[in-house]
């Protein structure tokens, strides 16, 4: 009975390896052909600039404090006059984000209020060094230009939240069945007597 099945397994075992043998490959040459994405895929970050063109990050390490991961690390650089508007405004003189330890939850987006931190659809090139998936601030500054964002931002995300949040509507109480009315009882015809009418 052992040999039996084991001759059994074994023909099994050539029937699925001969039928994979000759279906076509569904696996693609990355990154040469990518495929479609899902609309709220998310691969990487950018940096945003604010309408002035200034990097929109004031370094209020939200982000920072959030990440479970902690894989962000910013340096502020204090409130100093803009070039641009010629208003103080608070600065990041650093930020470092390393994306070979992130666990895209995208926690630092949704914390962020001035909608700075963006995540990008496109994936990073293949890298060979954990120290190239160390992202730099012009690098999430380049990523912010030549990359396309995610449908989220912070506002959008925490509006979201807010959403959630609002107290469902009480049901209104179902009124109670009136009684039915009970039918009156018919008046039974008298039976006619002999003789005519009386």
């Amino acid at each position: 009975m052992g040999v039996f099945s084991y001759w059994i397994d074994t023909a099994r075992a050539l029937r699925t390896t001969l039928r994979n043998a000759f279906r076509p490959p569904t696996t693609v040459e990355f990154p040469a052909v990518i495929r479609p994405r899902a609309e709220r895929y998310r691969a990487s970050f950018a940096l945003v600039d604010d309408e002035n063109g200034e990097c929109a990050c004031v370094a209020c390490q939200a982000c920072e404090k959030i990440c479970p991961s902690q894989v962000i690390k910013m340096k502020s650089g204090g409130k100093r006059e803009s070039p641009v508007t010629g208003k103080k405004r608070a600065y990041a003189d650093e930020f470092v984000l390393d994306l070979s330890a992130c666990m895209q939850c995208e926690l630092c987006v949704q914390v962020c209020n001035n909608d700075a931190i963006v995540m990008i659809r496109e994936p990073e090139e293949p890298a060979y060094t954990r120290a190239d998936l160390v992202f730099d601030m012009a690098h999430l500054r380049d990523n912010a230009h030549t990359k396309t964002a995610t449908w989220a931002n912070g506002t959008r995300l925490q509006e979201m939240q807010e959403g959630k949040k609002v107290p469902k509507a009480k049901p209104e109480p179902k009124p109670e069945p009136k009684p039915e009315p009970k039918p009156e009882p018919k008046a039974e015809p008298k039976p006619p007597t002999e003789g005519g009418t009386p």
